[in-house]
């Protein structure tokens, strides 16, 4: 039978507005013997569900909308992995000897017959939609399933093998060292896809750990359950990509990969840390994006004030904050919009994070005594315009930051503080004299991320009477809050991405007397209010009314500059 008029009819019925096109796509497929449903899904033509609903109703089989709320990790014996993945089979249930299984392909009789071969008894077919099929064989069976079966496939003693030695390097010519390169490289291909940050390998006494940083957030990611007999394996593969020892398990380890991901370069910055069940490897992606304002959610009133700063001929501008709280993203940010033909922008930082176009960037290397203040102090030897510190540690390096700055140089740099006021108290406490802080400090930013609520499923919110004005939420606002949901679009967290939100304390006439003065950070805080400074809780409340993030999420990155302002 022609499947291709069915198909192209279903199409229709479902709404397809490029019929001749997708006709065209199937004509392609049958000759090249790819799927049909397949190219009628990457076509972009037809809606997904209302395409797969129509099939179902042709074929008379049963339409399964919400796949991830009823799956059953038990039952993925049924199902061999390499069969699963591949033809992209869930086993969905069993009662009996009647076992139902989920595809969005009902037309792949290889994969009808690979699963008879597997599976004894009546096998009922059913259609679900195939992002959810996707996401019930990546939680049934983990990351990199299919890869690792391969990997352990003629092995049958590898567990014996790997008892007799507590730590081995099975990467080596009697294993099948392309799939683990494989299976590594699946797992950072997936947390690409997921905007991770981070990817953390941490090993456990009876399980290696895979965890991603996703918005900030760490989320455990379902792993095969034998991960454990390859640890040494995969641990040792990151680090040969990275260029590491493989041989030295004893001392920490740093190291970098360059790689590319769907034809962007993709900076992975890798850091080994021995532990007693292991060495644990953290990995941060850095993505080589372009700097822009528009990228810093700033309104429009802090962006004009933060313009106003880069465009100062010389004084210090100093970021705070916490690790991970995006200083860095900002740094580069503010030199890009400066870096021009006219300006020579020198930078020393531990380590380079990214790397600027017509910026000359130093790494830091304390081994070899190339530390941020000797690095700083030659820079200023090289006639830079512009110079940015990676951040002040003690106070030689301030100080030569201030001499820089008095001699008219802009300089920026960072501080870990809570908020941009601890940064006047934290140069003071490092040994700095006040008067050379008000002399060359233009002004302290502090920032935090603050999660962004996904477009698609954010809905209103309501509290209990009087607990928005109690936290300082501005009234009569309150019709503006929204709340998460959780959908397929961002994997039911609710949030999709992270914004920031500033802290911009400008060093007035007034500020400048009260640090000559010897001030406490609160009268400092109350005058910078008084001059108009927005605090961190009242610009996440202006994302909050914006749409653009809850109260939670900003009550959770702001707790401890509220309560140093309570103190």
């Amino acid at each position: 039978m022609d499947l291709i008029p069915v198909l192209v009819e279903i199409a229709k019925q479902s709404g397809c507005t490029e019929v001749d096109a997708l006709k065209e796509k199937f004509v392609e497929a049958g000759q090249s013997g790819l799927s049909f449903v397949t190219e009628a899904l990457d076509s972009g033509f037809i809606d997904e569900d209302r395409f797969l609903q129509g099939i179902c109703e042709w074929l008379s089989l049963d339409w399964q909308q919400d796949v991830m709320s009823s799956l059953d990790p038990g039952l993925k014996n049924i199902l061999p992995a390499q069969i699963a993945l591949r033809y992209r089979v869930v086993p969905f249930r069993q009662d009996g000897a009647l076992t139902t299984l989920l595809t969005y392909d009902p037309f792949d009789l290889l994969a009808r017959q690979s699963a008879a071969q597997q599976i004894s008894g009546q096998i009922l077919w059913a259609i679900a939609p195939r992002r959810h099929i996707l996401g019930a064989l990546r939680q049934i069976y983990g990351v990199g399933a299919e890869t690792f079966d391969e990997i352990l496939e003629g092995r049958q003693d590898i567990e014996d093998y790997l008892s007799q030695k507590e730590e081995i390097n099975i990467v080596d010519s009697e294993d099948p060292e392309a799939s683990v390169v494989k299976f590594v490289n699946q797992i950072i291909r997936e947390a690409l896809q997921d905007r991770a940050t981070d990817i953390h390998f941490e090993p456990l006494e009876n399980d290696l750990r895979v965890r991603f940083r996703i918005d900030g957030v760490l989320h455990e990611i379902p792993v095969p359950d034998r991960i454990k007999l390859l640890q040494s394996s995969v641990i040792s593969r990151l680090k040969i990509m990275s260029h590491l020892d493989i041989a030295e398990r004893r001392l920490p380890q740093d190291g970098r990969i360059n790689m590319e991901y769907q034809g962007k370069p993709v900076d992975v910055r890798v850091a080994t840390i021995p532990s007693v069940t292991g060495e644990s490897v953290s990995l941060r992606l850095l993505s080589q994006e372009k700097f822009d304002f528009y990228k810093l959610g700033l309104n429009p009133a802090a962006e004009e004030k933060l313009r106003n700063l880069l465009a100062l001929p010389n004084g210090i501008i100093l970021l705070t904050g916490p690790t991970g709280c995006g200083k860095s993203t900002s740094l580069y940010t503010f030199l890009s919009a400066i870096n021009t033909h006219e300006r020579r922008i020198v930078t020393v930082e531990d380590p380079v994070e990214y790397k600027l176009p017509g910026v000359i960037q130093i790494a830091v290397k304390p081994d070899i005594g190339l530390s941020f203040a000797a690095g700083l102090r030659h820079i200023l030897r090289a006639d830079p315009n512009i110079v940015m510190v990676g951040e002040v540690r003690d106070v030689e390096t301030a100080e030569i930051a201030i001499r820089a700055a008095l001699t008219g140089h802009l300089v920026f740099s960072t501080l870990h503080t809570n908020d941009a006021i601890g940064g006047i108290t934290r140069l003071v406490d490092m040994g700095v004299e006040p008067f050379l802080v008000s002399s060359a400090v233009r002004a302290f930013l502090a920032q935090r991320l603050v999660r962004v609520l996904c477009p698609e499923c954010k809905a209103p919110a309501s509290y209990p009477a009087g607990y928005l004005k109690g936290i300082g939420f501005p009234q009569g606002m309150e019709d503006k809050v929204r709340k998460t949901v959780g959908c397929e679009h961002c994997k039911n967290t609710g949030y999709s991405g992270r914004t920031a939100i500033f802290e911009i304390c400008t060093v007035s006439p007034r500020i400048t007397d009260l640090i000559i003065q010897g001030k406490s950070a609160s009268a400092l805080m109350a005058v910078a209010i008084e001059e108009g400074m927005k605090t961190l809780r009242d610009a996440g409340w202006d994302k909050v009314i914006e749409g653009k993030t809850t109260v939670e999420e900003v009550l959770r990155v702001t707790s401890a500059n509220v309560e140093q302002l309570d103190e």
